[in-house]
């Protein structure tokens, strides 16, 4: 493999230094000059706040159930970048992914030399026009694409979607998308274009109220599922079992592949968006419907993993309060005396709220460093969670290594939240990684 191909990858790296830029004129000028890509297979954008993989994922995995050539680009990725890309349900080769990053780096080089560009592309805007021109080159027919933070301005936003699904809407990232729920759905909604269909699973009033007016102006149907689904949901041996009655079909029990009650209600958006493509070209069976929710992975999510003996590690991404909440109501239900934790975050994040919302799921907090340079330092997340919550006991750590191996002598289940970053480097740490390796063959590749 020349250096050539790796420096491709290390180019994409680097263009991490520029951080969020919000706007569309550089990934528009990247997508005129790579052809469109785009406009060689049909797209399903998903965006909103928290659920966004989730749903991805069991659309995707319905999708191709149902035989269609499927891709799917996601974010973050937990251990490597290909994880990003996946094609029929694989993350794409290191190589092939290199070839095509080394692509789009001439042309981004070609459009800064003549003025077209008129600054180097983000990380985020690089990805994602490396997504679309490898989708169309594997002949993609349908691609699943999660929008990154926001909606209007985000990268994802230069495709015109058939179909829009937003699981939810809350607060994060209000730096850059408004200090309320209003204005957060006012920017996620920047997604829906003239025609698509809108599936929306948000119940609070004010968000819900900005995509009904969106869809009223743009002519879209919207699909409410909150209002029109009927489900149960049982917690059996950690697993949900979950019983759905739609207006056209009726599901389960079935043990959804993703754990955590709150999985139900992702559930129904994927399942109602699946429906109701027969009427834009893609028909769903309702057996490729059981298998998106049965058959769905989706690493670092509520994943429990074996660390050996009768260790267990509780691994979740849950990165903002309401996500912190639902890993705690899963704690809650599977382990009630609550779990030591393993805590590490971003210094933008609601540190303070998350550890309230944890409540009496964590019972002791321990904070190892993060590699990102965005991550809160270990002594100030120990600040912060005390401030929060003055009745848990509260510890550095000096590398990861060693916060496991402290949390795991309180207790042989631990728990491990805040950060994406962080689940991305327990899953590298060498105690796990025999895991890791089994999460790459089953999950990756066949969810």
């Amino acid at each position: 493999m020349t250096s050539a191909t790796h420096d491709s990858i290390d180019y994409l790296f680097s263009l991490e230094q520029f951080g969020v830029k919000l706007g569309l004129d550089n990934i528009r000028t990247l997508r005129e000059a790579l052809g469109y890509p785009d406009r060689s297979f049909r797209s399903i954008i998903v965006a909103g706040t928290n659920g966004k993989g989730s749903v991805a994922a069991m659309v995707d995995r319905a999708l191709r159930a149902a035989g269609y050539a499927t891709g799917r680009f996601t974010s973050p990725h937990l251990v490597a970048l290909e994880e990003r890309f996946a094609v029929a349900g694989r993350a794409v080769a290191r190589e092939s992914l290199e070839a095509e990053a080394g692509r789009l780096r001439a042309v981004a080089a070609r459009l800064l030399d003549d003025g077209r560009l008129a600054a180097p592309p983000t990380f985020f805007e690089a990805t994602t026009a490396v997504a679309l021109s490898l989708f169309r080159r594997r002949g993609v027919a349908v691609a699943v694409l999660e929008v990154g933070m926001g909606g209007r301005f985000d990268a994802t936003n230069v495709v015109s979607p058939i179909a829009v699904a937003v699981p939810s809407i809350d607060l994060d990232h209000q730096q850059f998308l408004g200090p309320t729920l209003t204005a957060i759905a006012r920017e996620k909604a920047g997604v829906i274009k003239p025609g698509a269909l809108v599936v929306v699973g948000e119940t609070k009033p004010q968000a819900v109220e900005v995509f009904r007016r969106a869809c009223r102006e743009r002519g879209c149907r919207l699909v409410e599922p909150p209002r029109e689904v009927e489900s149960r949901a049982a917690l059996r041996d950690g697993w949900t079992e979950l019983t759905l009655a739609t207006p056209r079909r009726r599901y389960g029990p079935v043990r959804l592949g993703l754990r955590g009650r709150h999985q139900a209600g992702n559930a129904a958006v994927a399942v109602r968006l699946l429906e109701e493509l027969r009427g834009y070209g893609l028909p769903v069976s309702r057996d490729a419907v059981l298998e998106g929710l049965a058959g769905t992975r989706w690493p670092g999510r509520l994943e429990v993993i074996h660390a050996g003996g009768r260790r267990l590690i509780v691994l979740d991404a849950a990165h903002n309060v309401a996500s912190a909440s639902a890993f705690a109501a899963y704690v809650g239900e599977v382990w009630p005396q609550g779990l030591p934790l393993l805590f590490g975050a971003l210094g933008d994040k609601d540190v303070g709220g998350m550890a309230r919302a944890l409540g009496a799921a964590v019972t002791a907090a321990i904070c190892p460093p993060l590699a990102s340079r965005r991550a809160l330092p270990p002594d100030a997340a120990v600040t912060r969670i005390r401030a929060a919550r003055p009745d848990l006991s509260v510890t550095a750590a000096p590398s990861l290594r060693a916060a496991l191996e402290a949390a795991w002598r309180r207790s042989d289940v631990i728990g491990a939240v805040g950060s994406t970053y962080l689940v991305g480097e327990l899953l590298a740490e060498p105690a796990l990684r025999a895991r890791k390796d089994e999460w790459y063959s089953s999950s990756v590749r066949s969810g």
